[in-house]
């Protein structure tokens, strides 16, 4: 050590005699220790990535076991989950397939959509996957569903408070006293609910084949007869045991419309449209919608309607009707979505063709979210019938909001 010391110290003068011998200037170490700086520069940083890439490293490691523990921590949840709904699935097969209810009598039903009694008498809850896959078909279905406000209760009835008033307001001065606003006037529709059924049968030999899909069938079924009642119902209900229709309200001129009725506009024809500007009428009825309401507004016709409706074409010769730019787009007419309801009149003298209004403020369904089922293996013979029962309820709850095309003259 003391050797290689001694040797360096004598490497400086030897260089210092070596280029003042030789007429060289010191410039040349300037230049060395730039190097030696360099080189220690890019030593450290090296040393600086390690370090970074060390923490990264651990940084991901702690996300990993944070991650591990959450799911760990998650599973028994997800778990209890399934515990519930699975023995539902398994002992709701075996009472459509055997009528053995044993398994349903001793289940137990948590949450807000299965707060009801399983009982024999009533029938059995359908368990939720077939009752989400009836559900997500009437939704899907060119039903008033589609575009109401669907609410879903535990109740027998559902009351709706509307504030049909304007809102009490006024300018104020600094030392005036403040005048007496109006009070508000609230009304208070209150929608009944009612028992709708279905009645699908199969044979006994069909239910015995493990193959078939039981709880699919029955879902396919229930749903198919549910979908052509509440259609039917939401447009033309009476209100006694069933819902009330969009055209059950008086109808009246929109020129005196007043709250508790619908104003209509004519289309200027005893049974048909007007054979010259045809298409004024359709502009008139939307325009007899207030703009809060225009917004969100839809169309409501059957197919034969919809056909005389699409060829009418404004003054320039565009039509007025265009397709959805996709296969899942509504039509649209004057821009605005149209919905196909088979159960709207047809076009004829004093019928109510066509419907235009914002039906999200417009009409509230309202609904229990549980589905029965009953089994009964002895009233048609060899077949077995399912009777099926739900609970729903619609009105009218925005008079305002709704507008009608009238074939009509005046």
């Amino acid at each position: 050590m003391t050797e290689t010391k001694a040797r360096a110290g004598e490497a400086l003068p030897a260089a210092q005699n070596f280029g003042q011998n030789s007429g060289q200037t010191t410039a040349a170490y300037p230049a060395a220790e730039m190097k030696a700086a360099m080189t220690g520069f890019l030593s450290a940083f090296k040393g600086f990535q390690d370090d970074v890439k060390q923490s990264l490293q651990q940084q991901d490691e702690r996300l990993t076991m944070l991650d591990r523990k959450q799911m760990t921590y998650a599973r028994p949840a997800l778990s209890a989950h399934a515990e519930v709904e699975v023995p539902h699935k398994k002992a709701f097969g075996a009472y459509l397939r055997s009528g053995d209810d044993d398994g349903l009598r001793g289940l137990v039903l948590e949450g807000k959509a299965m707060s009801s009694a399983v009982a024999a008498d009533g029938g059995y809850l359908v368990d939720p996957q077939t009752a989400d896959s009836i559900r997500s078909m009437l939704v899907s279905t060119s039903s008033l569903r589609a575009i109401a406000n669907v609410v879903q209760i535990d109740a027998t009835s559902f009351d709706v408070l509307i504030d049909r008033s304007e809102v009490g307001s006024g300018w104020a001065t600094e030392v005036a006293a403040t005048t007496e606003t109006a009070t508000p006037t609230i009304e208070r529709i209150s929608i009944k609910l009612h028992e709708l059924s279905a009645m699908p049968k199969a044979s006994q030999r069909l239910l015995d084949d493990s193959a078939f899909d039981v709880e699919g069938w029955l879902a396919g079924k229930i749903a198919t007869r549910f979908i052509r009642a509440e259609a039917a119902a939401f447009i033309n209900g009476t209100g006694v045991d069933q819902p009330k229709g969009i055209l059950l309200p008086t109808k009246v001129a929109n020129a005196s419309w007043t709250w508790g009725n619908i104003g209509y506009i004519p289309t200027g024809a005893a049974a048909d449209f007007a054979p010259t500007n045809s298409v004024d009428c359709i502009i008139s009825l939307v325009y007899a919608l207030t703009a809060d309401y225009r917004a969100n507004a839809s169309f409501i016709m059957n197919s034969k309607t919809a056909g005389a409706v699409r060829k009418m074409k404004d003054a320039d010769g565009r039509f007025m009707w265009s397709d959805g730019l996709a296969a899942a787009d509504p039509s649209r007419l004057m821009g605005y979505p149209v919905l196909i309801c088979e159960d709207m009149p047809d076009i004829a003298a004093n019928a109510y063709a066509i419907a235009f209004g914002d039906f999200k403020s417009a009409y509230t369904i309202a609904e229990r979210p549980d589905l029965r089922i009953l089994r009964d293996p002895f009233s048609a013979k060899p077949n077995v019938l399912f009777y099926a029962s739900k609970r729903v309820g619609g009105d009218v709850t925005d008079f305002a909001a709704i507008k009608l095309l009238k074939i009509a003259v005046s």
